[in-house]
């Protein structure tokens, strides 16, 4: 195995394992495929000028699953983040979690962190790495509505 691509941009890798990052390139599917990432699961809209053209199919050459959740940027749910939810559950094992600038994916683990018993802070702090959605003034107010406020 080689090491992580931290070049992609907004590379993490979460203490459960997981990484994430933000938008992925042509040659991002060998380099996770190296690293032994199983599934990935993307957040971002396919009609987003950065999104990668055909991420399932050349993915899936390099012998990866993927799942797709399109999320709106201007309009995140709670609905998207049990979606997520749901696809890490249903695929144990070395999974990528990416969006256009990994803003989606932070909060989303943000709640999903918080669900799981992470103290809010340590959370928070995993979130802030990449982006605070209630400090960004720019950030639609869906996001800070959505981080704002309690998992149930």
């Amino acid at each position: 195995m080689t090491g992580d691509p931290v070049d992609i941009r907004n590379w993490q890798r979460r203490p459960d394992g997981i990484t994430t990052s933000g938008r992925l390139e042509a040659h991002d599917p060998a380099r996770l495929a190296a690293i032994g990432v199983r599934h990935v699961v993307n957040l971002a809209l396919d009609s987003h000028p950065e999104a990668l053209a055909e991420e399932g199919t050349l993915l899936a050459a390099e012998g990866i699953a993927y799942t797709h959740i399109p999320v709106p940027f201007d309009a995140p749910t709670r609905e998207h983040v049990a979606a997520l939810a749901e696809a890490l559950a249903a695929h144990p094992g070395a999974i990528h979690v990416h969006c256009i600038m990994n803003w989606r994916v932070t909060a989303f683990f943000y709640l999903l962190d918080g669900a799981a018993g992470v103290p809010e802070p340590e959370a928070r702090a995993r979130m802030m790495a990449v982006w605070n959605p209630l400090e960004d003034d720019k950030a639609p107010e869906a996001w800070r509505a959505l981080v704002d406020s309690p998992f149930p």
